[in-house]
Order: C-alpha cells, then structure tokens, then sequence
C-alpha cells in the first residue's frame, strides 16, 4: 500500500472508529468528528517530529531521523540520502580546492588572486615572498596600496595586460637585488590573476653575456689593433734589422696574448659545460704539486728576466702520500692559476710559499701566500669576475680569467676558495677540500685507481 492511501485509510479508520463509538450514545456525527480529532492530532504530532528534526539537522547533519509513519518515515529517508549525496559532494569540491591551492603553493612563480575592485582575495606562498604579503592580515586590501609601483598603478588603471610589468621587490638591496616581473590576466567577470617571478638571475645572466661579449671583443680587439700597426709598419716603412726584430718581438707577445686568451676561454667553457668530475678518478697529489714546482720555476725565470732575482719559491707538502678525487687536468689548471698569480704579481726576489695540509675533519687545504702588494678590500669580492683585473695594466700577460677558472674547478670539486689579503701585506690564496675527496694514499698508487 502506498503512503498516501495507508494515510487515507488511517484517517477513515480513525473517522469509523469514533463514528461505532458514538453509536452507543445515538451520537454517531460527534463520534465521527472526535475520531477524525484524534487522527489530526496524531498527525500534527508526527509533523512536529519531523519538523523538529530537520531543525536539528542545521545544527547536526548527522543526527537520525524519529520514528515516524511510512509516508513521513520515507521523506526523511530521501532527505537523508540528499544531505549525504550533499557531503560527499560538498567533500570532493573541497578536496579539489584543497588540491589546487596546495599545487598553487607548489608554484615557483607568485599568484595573486584579485576581485573585481583589485582586492586581494588569495595569494600563495610565493607571492608573500616576492612581496611581502601575509595571507591573513592583507585579504580584501587593494592591491596598488601595498605594491606602490608607478608601472603597475599605471598598468591597473588602464587595464593594459598586454606588457609585462618590471619593478623592484620589497627586500632589494644594493647588496641583494631583486627584480620581478608580473603579469595580469583578465577571467570570470572582471576578477585578475597576478603571477609574478623572479627575474633577478635572469637579468644578472644577461648583463653577464652582454659584459662577456664586450670584455672578450676588447680583449682581442687591442692585440689585434697592434698586430695591424705592426704588420702595416713593417709593409711600408724601411726598417733596419734590429728594429725588424723588436717589432716582431712585440708581434709574437701580442700573438701569444691572443693564443693565451682564446686557451682559457676555451678551459673556461669546457670546464662550465662539461660533465661533473669523476669522483672515481683519484690523483696523487705529490704529483700535481711535482709539477707546480717545475712550472712555478720556469714561470718565475721568464717574467724575473735574465738580470733580475729569482722568486723565493717554497713548497710545503711535497712528501704528502694524500691523493684527491676528480679531474687531474682542471685541478692542475685552477691551481697553476694560483701560483701563476702569485709569481706575476709579486715583485723579483719575493717570497711565495706553496701549501698542502690535511685538516682534523679528514679533508685538505692547498694554500698559495705571497709577499706581493697585497690588495685592497673593495677589489676582493670580484676577484673571481671574469675580465676583472684591479688596475688596467696588461703587461704581466694574464687575461682576467685565471681565478673565474679556479672558481669553477672549486666549484666541480666541492670545494671552497678563500682569499685572504690587505695592501702592503701580500695575499693568501687557499683552496679547501672536503674530506669526500681526499684519502690517504700509498706509494704507488696510479693517478686513476679506484
């Protein structure tokens, strides 16, 4: 039996129920009524449970349902199934949301999300760290109010989403800049999405590349410029043999010049794109240091001169059994490039003292000191840019690229590199090995055992 006919047949049974009862006393109408009375009284009854019931569903979504008739045990029954079908909705959106805003904070780019009046609505994790933002405390404020940047006041109020907008972050420095770019996109009505990035390395690696180019083209721009001279003299002017001679002397300095630069660019760009050294590779470093003394030596004759003092060149270290790990080759330049420096920078007869010690945590540390000139502090934190040189003087033969090599080689190698200096009180140039690149070696151990 359906519901709406067991509820009609209730209500007639209640109505004849009360219509025989009143036949005793010849009051069959009254009797009729007071049944029906009592039907609507029961049925009110059961309403108010249901109603009660649905209000306490506001406060409680699980709460069960009274005992109620088939008709109104049945629309509790549906209206149950409905708030669950609900939950499991309501669940699902907000584990999408929640999805989406956790790959939102993934994001290495900052995203702002802004009404239709250019309030802040959310921002991710990013966005508070290129600007300053706090999730809590900025909801709902305008963003040109925090962010005062003419360039995006300007990009704002024109509603021009074209162009990328460029402005300075809250926490540059002069020491630590920091540049962003944002960009605007329009969606829904009126509403914005801000992303922005961080184009700080972006901007530094093309001011790099354009500085690189100018330095490398004035660099070989100068000893060719000579060559040219010389060549152009020698075409059209008479010169006797012992000017022929100097001439081609300077030529051949000019040339080697040339040879000097174009070998350490190529070391530098073979050293920056090729594959990480082979930590499997173990050189003995008795070798290496063998072979800065023959070199240092020779080196040190040719820049001295025939009449002029030797440096005082001291290696200690020599008897050392230690081997280290990684490319032989790049870690023969980078330290030849230490001594090189100091030989060319230190006057004739100074005094230039090569180290290699083990440190108690197991790694080593290779040290060049000099008695030079030393240098002044502003010079010491773009000692390692390439082309940097402390004064314009060219004649000592190097090309500005011997420490972004050592640089690069410490970098591959783990290690740390650590200069030491003040004017008048010559230079400590030290390269730091961690203890996962040295072992204890034994005599006769080859350059490439395992």
């Amino acid at each position: 039996m359906s519901p709406p006919i067991f509820r009609l047949a209730s209500l007639l049974f209640c109505v004849g129920t009360g219509a025989l009862a009143g036949l005793a006393w010849r009051t069959e109408i009254p009797g009729a009524f007071s049944g029906a009375l009592v039907w609507f009284a029961l049925d009110s009854w059961r309403a108010l449970r249901l109603t009660g019931w649905l209000q306490r569903l506001r406060k409680d979504p699980s709460a069960p349902p009274p005992r109620l008739d088939r008709l109104r045990g049945e629309v509790a029954e549906r209206i149950q199934r409905l708030l669950r079908k609900q939950a499991r909705e309501a669940a699902e959106h907000e584990n999408r949301l929640r999805n989406l805003q956790l790959a939102l904070q993934a994001l290495p780019n900052g995203v702002v999300i802004l009404d239709e009046a250019g309030r802040i609505e959310w921002c991710n994790r990013a966005a508070r760290e290129h600007f300053g933002l706090d999730e809590q405390r900025d909801v709902a404020q305008f963003v040109t109010h925090l962010l005062r940047s003419p360039a995006l006041v300007q990009s704002l109020a024109a509603q021009d989403f074209d162009e990328a907008v460029t402005l300075e972050s809250p926490f540059s420095t002069v020491a630590r800049p920091q540049r962003l770019e944002v960009r605007f996109f329009p969606y829904g009505q009126g509403r914005l999405l801000m992303l922005s990035r961080d184009i700080t390395v972006i901007e530094q690696a093309e001011a790099m590349r354009r500085d690189f180019v100018a330095n490398v083209s004035h660099e070989i721009r100068t000893p060719l410029t000579v060559l040219a001279g010389f060549v152009e003299t020698l075409q059209t002017l008479p010169l006797g043999e012992e000017e022929r001679r100097d001439f081609l002397e300077r030529m051949a300095r000019q040339a080697a010049r040339m040879k000097n630069l174009v070998d350490d660019l190529l070391t530098l760009s073979r050293i920056e794109g090729g594959s990480p050294p082979d930590t499997r590779e173990w050189t003995p470093v008795r070798t290496l240091l063998q072979r800065l003394d023959a070199d240092g030596r020779a080196l040190s004759a040719h820049v001295s001169g025939p009449d002029a003092p030797r440096h005082e060149l001291v290696f200690e270290g020599l008897g050392t059994e230690a081997e280290i790990a990684g490319s032989a080759s790049e870690l023969q330049s980078a330290l030849f490039n230490l001594v090189n420096n100091a030989i060319r920078y230190t006057p004739p007869g100074g005094r230039i003292v090569v180290g290699w010690a083990l440190l108690p945590d197991g790694g080593a540390r290779f040290s060049v000191r000099d008695s030079g000139p030393g240098i002044a502090p502003e010079h010491l934190p773009r000692l390692t840019e390439r082309f940097y040189r402390i004064d314009a003087d060219r004649s000592r033969g190097g090309t500005g690229l011997g420490l972004a090599i050592v640089k690069h080689v410490a970098q591959r190698h783990d290690a740390a590199l650590a200069i030491d200096s003040a004017p008048g009180q010559g230079a400590c140039f030290s390269l730091s090995f961690p203890a996962s690149r040295i072992r204890e070696g034994k005599p006769g151990n080859s350059a490439t055992d395992a």
